[in-house]
């Protein structure tokens, strides 16, 4: 009888440890990959005298030469700040750059994980040049935006439809184009399997990922070799009770797969951050009207920069087919 107290207590006391190791482990991925920080990198540094490819000098001479014009622009562009109220409380931040004549045709977009609005003016000034009104939000816990914990494109994508709602209290003929890269891109295909009103006239997603659930799985073994059991299973029960959302449902798979609005696909061919293979699977998913462009040599978040005339050749031929 003393025997089996004493293997029942040790197997009370390893669950216990157990427990608590799994809680901790859960909450430092939390913590670190969902938790709002300030100051992060957001952009690699490159290391001139390091060996590069062809494609990495074709990406750092147009990504000079849009800071130029981006800063250009900006001295020109009337601007305006804005805000909305989440429905969560959270006061949202976003920046409207206005054509000069009036117009319909506007674009709102969403920027990437850990980035802010600045980071995707080069993408503003090519939709402005094309004569759209423009929307850049800082999404939740980003940047001017309130808010503590990571949305990953789950809870920004309510948040993205009371900024639609937002354009057509502005201008209720508006035709609105949805553009987002990275956790932006998953923001807007998440956002495209809602109930979007007949304004809303197409979705370009560029380097979007299937689900946070497989980003995350990506993320471990490219960054740290590691499996996801059972650190992501510990994580994802912390979100549930900090974030109140779980891993497995926020999927931009699944939302595609309702999706009314016709959708471009774009990604880069050597993106190992969100594996490339993933937008062959989201185009296959979508039941909407679609097109896709992979560019070949192109890492995360980099197709426009390293061969900008394709990329934008394609996006605006594809809007021009729905909006007028």
């Amino acid at each position: 009888m003393k025997k089996k107290k004493i293997i029942i207590s040790i197997i009370v006391v390893v669950l216990i440890v157990m427990f608590v190791g799994l809680a901790y482990v859960g909450n430092y991925f939390f913590n670190y990959a969902l938790v709002r920080q300030e100051g992060i990198v957001t952009e690699a540094n490159i290391d001139p005298n390091a060996p590069q490819s062809v494609e990495t000098y074709v990406e750092v001479i147009n990504k000079e030469k849009s800071k130029e014009d981006v800063s250009k622009w900006l001295e020109e562009v009337k601007t305006e700040e804005t805000t909305i109220l989440s429905e969560d409380g959270l006061n949202l931040w976003g920046k409207l750059y206005f054509q000069e004549e009036k117009t319909d045709k506007w674009v709102i977009i969403a920027h990437g994980y850990t980035s802010i609005h600045e980071d995707i003016q080069p993408i503003a000034l090519n939709f402005y040049n094309k004569g759209y009104n423009v929307l850049t939000p800082d999404m939740r816990a980003h940047g001017n935006s309130e808010g503590k914990y990571i949305g990953m494109g789950w809870l920004d994508r309510k948040d993205m439809l009371l900024w639609i709602d937002y354009v057509l209290a502005l201008d209720s003929n508006s035709q609105i184009v949805l553009y987002g890269e990275s956790m932006g891109g998953a923001t807007v295909m998440m956002t495209s399997g809602e109930d979007l009103p007949s304004n809303v006239k197409a979705i370009i997603e560029d380097c979007g990922y299937t689900s946070v659930q497989e980003m995350f799985e990506a993320q471990l073994y490219e960054r740290f070799g590691l499996p996801p059991f059972p650190i992501l299973n510990a994580a994802e029960v912390v979100t549930s009770i900090r974030a109140k959302y779980n891993f497995e449902e926020a999927s931009a798979l699944e939302q595609v797969k309702k999706s009314k609005t016709p959708m471009l696909f774009t990604h880069g061919g050597n993106d190992n951050y969100v594996p490339t293979e993933m937008v062959y699977r989201l185009y296959e998913a979508a039941q909407c009207e679609k097109d896709i462009l992979v560019i070949e040599g192109a890492d995360h978040g980099s197709a426009p920069d390293v061969d900008p005339e394709t990329y934008y050749e394609k996006v605006f031929s594809f809007l021009g087919k729905y909006v007028n």
